[in-house]
């Protein structure tokens, strides 16, 4: 395995990234609202074909970012650690894609999900006609290859998807060719078709954990079969491979359980996301209460489930990276089949 899986695998799943006193960087601080960054101000650092995001500070960090006349590079509490480093824009929470989450807050109660605990200034208030002047702005300044959308559950889950759905009109009128990707929680056949009819092209919805009683304890208020059921449905109605699912590791799960659920989302012709549990000052009382004395995901642990995701998508006929969107068009989060290794 590539020496460099393994430094982005020890980068991803580390602290953050001190930045020289007086530093500024090249291009503005992505503060996201969602994902395993939610609530820190970040930037994109890419190193041959790998980029991770990661949050900076100019006061601690695990990580070292360090300049040297036009050269940047990295250690790692102190001793050296990627040679030359190179920054990357982000165009809207990810380097390019666009991808919007429509609101923060949520009616479900995820014990790993920072978003509905985020100061409430961090609402950025998306309507749809901000979200396009968001995108010509991008589009003047970057360009950008997709669009993404997510979204915590706000009022109900139908009044969620209508909002998902007025997004993605606007966007594929204005960007007929520009791809898109949703990630709702839906409950129905008719929400699904409601989101493909609209443009969406990819879709995500997420299992969560392979365990069902991990699940039971960390999304209490989510329907586990259902979700199952709602894979199955989008896999109809979007296609094999135009489906993924975000399984996290971390939470008390075997490697068993893992290739278990792997092994059945391919088999169902979803592709699967692994994506390491991130705890932090937003998430780690909730996260705390649910998981006493669950060991830390390590970097060697995300090698590992990593060559046994691709291992998985081969024996199911999936010899590259089909899924253009979200997680999987940005992998700055993850190690991702097919681009990474």
């Amino acid at each position: 395995m590539e020496e460099g899986l393994n430094k982005k695998a020890i980068l991803a799943l580390g602290g953050g990234v001190r930045l020289p006193e007086g530093f500024v960087l090249p291009f503005r601080i992505s503060h996201s609202t969602a994902g395993p960054g939610a609530g820190f101000g970040s930037a994109v650092f890419a190193f041959g074909k790998y980029r991770v995001k990661k949050a900076v500070s100019y006061s601690a960090g695990e990580f070292e970012l360090v300049v040297d006349g036009d050269r940047l590079s990295m250690t790692r509490r102190g001793e050296p650690f990627i040679d030359e480093i190179r920054l990357e824009p982000v165009v809207r929470h990810s380097p390019e894609q666009a991808f919007f989450n429509l609101d923060p807050r949520c009616m479900f109660h995820c014990a790993y999900c920072s978003s509905p605990l985020l100061d409430p200034s961090e609402d950025k208030h998306l309507s749809t006609e901000k979200i396009m002047e968001m995108l010509e702005e991008s589009d003047s300044q970057y360009g950008f290859r997709c669009v993404s959308f997510t979204s915590g559950v706000v009022g109900s889950i139908q009044q969620t998807v209508d909002r998902m759905t007025e997004a993605v009109k606007a966007v594929k009128a204005r960007f007929p060719d520009v791809p898109i990707g949703v990630e709702p929680y839906v409950v129905t056949r008719e929400q699904v078709q409601q989101l493909k009819d609209a443009g969406a092209e990819e879709i995500k919805i997420n299992v969560e954990s392979p365990s069902r009683e991990i699940f039971q304890r960390v999304c209490p208020d989510l329907d586990y079969d259902g979700i199952w059921e709602m894979l199955g449905i989008a896999v109809e109605i979007f296609g094999r491979g135009k489906v993924t699912s975000n399984i996290i590791f971390g939470m008390g799960e075997t490697d068993e359980q893992m290739e278990q659920v792997m092994d059945r989302l391919c088999s169902m012709g979803v592709i699967p996301g692994i994506r390491a549990l991130r705890t932090n000052t937003i998430n780690m009382e909730s996260m705390g209460e649910v998981l006493q004395g669950v060991e830390r995901a390590t970097p060697q642990r995300a090698v590992l489930l990593a060559q046994k995701q691709k291992e998985c998508m081969v024996r199911h006929g999936f010899d590259h990276m089909p899924l253009k969107t979200m997680c999987m068009g940005c992998g700055c989060c993850d190690l991702v089949p097919f681009v990474d290794f």
